[in-house]
């Protein structure tokens, strides 16, 4: 391996998925997988002691409070290594998604099924410090405007997505319950839904949560 070699850091909760994407991206000469991880949290601690230049993403991991998912992970990246770049890639290709994912700091996104010499130079490009963006999804996600939803509705739409009652969410967002129907109401009213669950898959699947 030359020692002038992209460093990689790999996220994504599915072991076979880094697997595959580590056996890829080795067999280019100038690219070197350094580590892998499966949480959104352990992305900037493996990230600085292994000197990665350019961390893979997946959007949909777990992780902490604080560094809930991948797009998370690339706002702590964009935060607190200066110099290392984001590239997210992922099967959730929502518009929605792309959107949250640059303005977190993110310098690029594709979707898993990008062929490797692709992703490969996408990698190389980000690391360059150029963006990258899936072209369909840019286009996508311009069409579709911007999220409309508040930070705060937001947090109580995710809370909602698994069908918790209003005080279980309260208790979770640590607000009242009648402060929690208020914003459940309004992210009902911009979703076009008819009730919170359908309002939170919906801002799910358009990629706004």
């Amino acid at each position: 391996m030359s020692t002038g070699a992209i460093r990689l850091l790999l996220a994504d909760d599915q072991a076979l998925v880094r697997g595959a994407l580590a056996a890829l991206l080795s067999l280019e000469p100038d690219l070197e997988v350094v580590a892998e991880v499966g949480r959104a949290d352990e992305v900037v601690d493996a990230a600085r002691s292994h000197r990665a230049d350019v961390c893979l993403l997946d959007i949909e991991m777990p992780g902490s409070t604080q560094v809930p998912d991948g797009i998370a992970a690339a706002a702590a990246v964009a935060g607190e290594l200066s110099g290392v770049r984001s590239l997210m890639v992922t099967t959730f290709g929502r518009p929605g998604y792309l959107r949250r994912a640059l303005e977190a700091g993110a310098s690029g996104f594709v979707v898993k099924d990008t062929p490797a010499a692709e992703l490969a130079d996408a990698v190389r490009r980000v690391h360059q410090g150029l963006r990258v963006l899936d072209p369909t999804l840019a286009a996508e996600s311009l069409a579709g405007g911007a999220n409309p939803l508040t930070h705060r509705e937001v947090e109580v739409l995710r809370a909602a997505l698994g069908g918790s009652p209003v005080g279980t969410i309260a208790e979770q967002v640590h607000l009242s319950p009648g402060t929690v129907r208020n914003y459940l109401s309004s992210a009902i009213g911009k979703t076009g839904t008819s009730n919170r669950v359908e309002a939170a898959r919906v801002a799910r699947d358009r990629g706004w949560i």
